[in-house]
């Protein structure tokens, strides 16, 4: 009788052990499933940057006819910039960009479009088969230039001529290849600004180039291209350069310059051409890390009278800003003092007399995240 209770007890010991063998087992084998099948499901994250500004702005001579650039086309108003929000989508090789903004700083940015097209600052799909190059559709912000749209990569608030005359954007398809400190772009668009060419203009496009140099760490030189025919039939080309130093921890420089060459055409001879360009000095000082100072020297030249057409006539415009930057985390107060002095009297005083000058006093707050 105990034999067989002894053998009951070792039948049953064993056939528990096998069934807890067998269920941890199992146990195992769903748990490394699961484990495979979240690797397999895990997503690329999506990267969400975006920014805030809003700012006040006074004109000396009281009144708002006296500015000619993008954004600040205000008086004695608190105005608001643009609330902007950018969603980025990375793979290994395939990424995708969906940047928007909202306010008046994107509604001239995308002053082509209508209704909520004007809310897309940049759209486009990039795919890179191997690291050094990547190719590009859709439609991005302009390479032309030094100043950008989004407040927050500035120094300044209020923006150039050269920024306002120049292309903002471009769509259609464009190749970028690195070749270690040189870089290059050639691409194909529509006519500059358009994301949707007007009617008769579909089979109009412009020619878009880029090479960059990074001459050591603290130098940078581009030199930008655009070329094409435009809605109205004229044909341009505009070359741009670009360069960035770094004197020191404290102290760096920018500078940029602009030639655009317009030809008229009538569909049976050339009527001729005519220029505009200028140059832009940019003075950057930042003596301790909350506070920086930027000083903008800008020389803009329009004596065809092709961009400048609030003149008598073709002139010249020479342009100072400063501004201060202060900063806490991500947040920037702004103050800056701007000077515009022209060779035809375009501005007007107090009592709404014509003048060759003009001043204003703003102060904007710009959040980004």
């Amino acid at each position: 009788m105990l034999r067989k209770f002894f053998v009951a007890i070792a039948a049953t010991t064993l056939a528990l052990f096998a069934h807890a063998q067998t269920a941890s087992v199992d146990q195992l084998s769903s748990t490394t499933a699961t484990t495979e099948n979240e690797a397999a499901e895990t997503k690329p994250a999506i990267s969400i940057t975006g920014s805030a500004d809003a700012y006040y702005r006074f004109d000396f001579a009281k009144t708002r006819a006296n500015n000619f650039t993008s954004f600040t086309n205000s008086h004695n108003s608190f105005a608001l910039g643009m609330a902007s929000v950018k969603f980025e989508h990375k793979s290994d090789k395939v990424s995708a960009v969906l940047d928007l903004g909202f306010g008046t700083r994107a509604a001239e940015f995308t002053y082509t479009d209508n209704g909520l097209l004007q809310a897309v600052k940049q759209l486009y799909i990039s795919y890179s088969p191997a690291d050094w190059i990547k190719f590009t559709a859709g439609s991005w912000a302009t390479h032309v230039g030094y100043e950008l749209l989004d407040p927050q990569l500035n120094r300044n608030y209020s923006m150039s001529y050269l920024f306002t005359n120049g292309p903002f954007s471009h769509t259609g398809l464009k190749a970028d290849i690195t070749k270690g400190k040189h870089g290059f772009m050639l691409g194909v668009s529509n006519a500059t600004d358009y994301r949707m060419p007007p009617d008769g203009q579909i089979n109009k496009k412009y020619l878009v180039a880029q090479y960059s140099l990074a001459a050591g760490e603290n130098v940078k030189l581009y030199v930008n291209y655009v070329s094409g025919k435009a809605p109205d039939t004229s044909k341009s080309e505009q070359f741009d350069a670009v360069v960035t130093a770094k004197l020191s921890d404290k102290f760096n420089i920018g500078v940029n310059g602009t030639l655009t060459n317009v030809h008229a055409w009538d569909g049976a001879k050339n009527l001729g051409g005519k220029s505009w360009g200028g140059a832009a000095l940019y003075l950057n000082l930042d003596p301790v890390s909350w506070f920086g100072l930027t000083l903008r020297s800008e020389y803009f030249n329009d004596k065809n009278y092709l961009k400048l057409t609030m003149a008598p006539a073709g002139c010249n415009m020479f342009a100072n800003t400063l501004s201060a930057n202060f900063k806490v985390n991500s947040f920037t107060i702004i103050p800056e003092f701007r000077i515009d002095k022209a060779s035809q009297a375009m501005f007007v005083d107090k009592d709404g007399a014509a003048k060759k000058s003009a001043a204003n006093f703003l102060v904007a707050a710009v959040y980004s995240f």
